[in-house]
């Protein structure tokens, strides 16, 4: 099958969607100017049904690059879209808003479904309700990640040739799902959550993501290299904690073999990179530098 037809065939395991007419809505409520950056507030009608808050980083740039950046999850609802701007525990500093801005990198990152200002209902509530309704919760983060993509590309200071997907931990599964799904993306960068979902059902360890990771049927049809696969020849780098349940290593060497293959027979074997380090679910200061050398790189 091609890729073309396999990523319609991911996207139908996603529920029943929105629509995607049309350029998105932006509403700016407020400018602030931080060292090295303009932090704009934004609300974006992204999915027709709730509004989407967000943080877009604007570096000193007439017309920039731009990283999707993709929050993680941590059990911590309240934070959502604050990660890009704000201090957490398991990521170096300063936030990706201020560090991308010094490379001269604009950030966008939304609230996700059940996170930061879209908090209030559970997880578990709003998966229930979405699933009566035909609708998936990881599908509509996936949906609302691009169009977040889509209103970033109209802005006359984004270059809509250079966009990046990053993130840690959910954020980090949102990323190669953003590339896979989504050609415009050209540079993937995922931290701590490349998990072979096999490797997870044999180590017990599927109770270590939240509800919204589910998708009914996906093991019919993908695994996750079959998912990453989508993304070549486009440049990938994937950094995982040799000590992280969430990655088991059986995992991520079933992964690596299997994605090696692609981006060989591909004739881009210098674009997929797997790095593991000696640590958790936690980005280290090694795997900061590799992902702004990356980003340096291939964006």
């Amino acid at each position: 099958m091609e890729p073309t037809e396999r990523r319609g065939q991911l996207w139908s395991l996603l529920g029943d969607l929105p629509g995607r007419d049309g350029p998105v809505r932006a509403e700016k409520l407020l400018e602030e100017h931080r060292d090295g950056f303009v932090l704009e507030k934004l609300i974006l009608d992204l999915n027709g049904i709730e509004p989407v808050p967000a943080w877009f980083c604007r570096a000193p740039a007439e017309k920039a690059p731009v990283v999707i950046y993709n929050h993680a999850h941590g059990g911590a609802y309240r934070i959502g879209k604050d990660e890009a701007i704000r201090p957490r525990e398991f990521l170096q500093q300063p936030p990706y808003g201020e560090a991308l801005a010094r490379l001269g990198i604009h950030t966008l990152c939304i609230d996700h479904w059940v996170f930061g200002e879209r908090a209030g209902r559970t997880e578990s509530s709003v998966f229930k309700e979405m699933l009566w309704k035909g609708r998936v919760l990881w599908g509509m983060m996936v949906f609302d990640t691009i169009r977040a993509t889509d209103y970033a590309v109209s802005r006359p200071d984004v270059d809509p040739s250079r966009i990046a997907s990053l993130g840690m931990s959910m954020g980090s599964t949102m990323a190669w799902w953003h590339a896979a799904l989504d050609e415009r993306v050209k540079v993937c960068v995922d931290i701590c959550c490349l998990t072979d979902f096999h490797a997870l059902i044999e180590s017990g360890g599927l109770d270590g993501h939240g509800i919204y990771y589910y998708v009914p049927s996906l093991l019919k049809h993908f695994d996750t290299a079959g998912i990453n696969a989508l993304i070549a020849p486009r440049p990938h780098l994937s950094l995982a904690g040799l000590k992280d349940p969430l990655t088991p290593v059986e995992g991520l060497d079933r992964v690596d073999e299997a994605i090696k293959k692609v981006y060989a027979d591909a004739g881009a074997p210098e674009n997929w990179r797997l790095l593991r380090f000696d640590t958790g679910h936690r980005e280290t200061p090694e795997m900061r530098a590799a992902v702004l050398d990356w980003l340096r790189d291939k964006l």
